[in-house]
Formats: C-alpha cells, sequence, structure tokens
C-alpha cells in the first residue's frame, strides 16, 4: 500500500491537485516505481474559482487520428466534493448542431447561447464520455476521474486570451444523449473505470484481487472523516480527508474510524 503525495497545478482558473498519476506531464515517482509501467486513469481533485474554457477531449480513435498513435482519449466523471449555492457546468449542448452550425456560432461570439447550463450541488455525479462539450463553472470542487489523458481542445474561453483548438474541438465533438445529473448512486462503471463510495462506521476491509500491475492497482479515496489504515496486518496509519492510497494486488487493507471514502478501479 503507497500513499500517494498529490502534484498541485495552479491556473488562472483556480487549481488542480493530481492524486494518482503515471501520466508524463506529472509523474509521481513512487507510484510508477510500484507499478513497474503506466496506470491507465488520471485522478485529480479540481479547485475552480472561476470558470474553466468551454472544452471537448477526443475518444481514443480521434486522438490517435488527430495526435498520433501511442495517444488515448479522455472519458472522464466528476464527484462533486462542495459546490457554491449558485454553482452551475455546462453539460454538452442544448439541442444537435452541426460542426458549420457551431463554427459560425464561435465566429460570432455566441456560443454560450448553444451550451447547456446545469445547476449542481455537493455528492452529484457527471459522467463525461469523450467528445461531450463541457465546462468547469466557478465556486466547484471536483473529483475527477479519467483516463491518463492530457488532450484538451478550448472550445471558448470567456474571453481570455488564451489558444482556442477549434478546427480539432469540432472533429472532436459527438451529438450523442447525456445521462441526467444526480446524487451519485452509490456504485458507477463504465469501460474505463469504476467507482464505489464507502461508509465506514467502526471497521471495514478488502482485498485487492487480480495479479495484473498496474491494471489491478485499486485507489482509496478519503472523502469525509478520520480514522487508521493498515495493509497486510501492518501497522496503523492515521487518514483524514484527501488523503489517497494505492493498493497493489494481493493486498489486504483495513480501515477503522467513521468516514466515506471512494474506491476506484481501472476497468
Amino acid at each position: 500500500m503507497i500513499r500517494l503525495d498529490s502534484l498541485k497545478f495552479d491556473k488562472v482558473w483556480g487549481y488542480e491537485k493530481w492524486l494518482a498519476s503515471t501520466h508524463k506531464a506529472g509523474v509521481q515517482k513512487e507510484f510508477l516505481s510500484a507499478l513497474g509501467g503506466s496506470y491507465p486513469l488520471l485522478v485529480k481533485i479540481i479547485k475552480a474559482d472561476s470558470s474553466l474554457s468551454v472544452q471537448v477531449h477526443p475518444d481514443d480513435d480521434t486522438a490517435v487520428q488527430l495526435e498520433g498513435e501511442g495517444n488515448v482519449g479522455k472519458t472522464e466523471c466528476w464527484y462533486v466534493l462542495n459546490a457554491a449555492p449558485d454553482a452551475q457546468l455546462v453539460y454538452g449542448l442544448n439541442g444537435t448542431y452541426t460542426a458549420e452550425e457551431l463554427k459560425a456560432a464561435i465566429d460570432a461570439n455566441k456560443l454560450d447561447s448553444y451550451l447547456n447550463l446545469v445547476p449542481v450541488k455537493k455528492d452529484d455525479f457527471i459522467f463525461i464520455p469523450a467528445g461531450t462539450v463541457h465546462a468547469i463553472g466557478g465556486g466547484l470542487t471536483l473529483l475527477e476521474v479519467q483516463q491518463s489523458c492530457d488532450i484538451t481542445y478550448r472550445l471558448y474561453d470567456w474571453g481570455r486570451p488564451r489558444e482556442l483548438h477549434i478546427e480539432k474541438s469540432l472533429k472532436s465533438i459527438k451529438n450523442s444523449p447525456l445521462d441526467k445529473i444526480s446524487a451519485f448512486p452509490g456504485e458507477f462503471s463504465c469501460p474505463y473505470f469504476s467507482l464505489e463510495k464507502i461508509t465506514v462506521n467502526g471497521g471495514w476491509s478488502m482485498f485487492a484481487s487480480g495479479k495484473n500491475i498496474p491494471e489491478n492497482c485499486r485507489l482509496l479515496f478519503i472523502l469525509d472523516g478520520e480514522g487508521v489504515i493498515k495493509a497486510n496486518g501492518g501497522t496503523n496509519e492515521k487518514i483524514s480527508k484527501n488523503d489517497i492510497f494505492a493498493l497493489l494486488p494481493g493486498e489486504k487493507v483495513t480501515v477503522e474510524g467513521h468516514l466515506s471514502l471512494m474506491k476506484i478501479s481501472a476497468s
């Protein structure tokens, strides 16, 4: 079991903390060394003081087409850790539009009227398949679980002078139906990752099954509360909010205390 130290990246809109990463843009060397290879997921905390750009990520095939062999797409999800009373985000478009219609809206600086703005609150869950237009609004702190990919195409940036990627964005957008945003149901699974929220009142334990490293590595992220954790009958370590641990296949972990945690696995 490894306690992972986060990597912080300051942004114009707030910051990101990369909680679990072997991606070349932010490598946790101890994590990479323990796994002996690249982990297929990237897990972050995102704190947005102001809105992020309106953006889209390619799927696996489009990532190869636009960026070359060896690249993967970015399907992701968000669990809302904290939200201001008026917090909202962009979740897809408010209709089905052609690339030509979207390009005309961008050129006319009217894309905001094509966006689907949705209010969100603490404990909401949002699944963002690759190809979904999206933007995190100000006043939100999120747990993000995603494919290990750092490809982002900005479509619109609220007047900020950062580079946009219009052509690649338009090639990546999909008009697929999206799930309704609601409170996290307790468990979620897609072809890339799975999440399970666990409430501990006393004691809880799990065995990390599987034999393949790094794919069968599990992550435990402490959402709230405090307690102790130990692996394979070893020494107790104190744990509290925002701590994260990586479990290798074959390890058994025991948690004691009063807390909630998110178990994260690659699919």
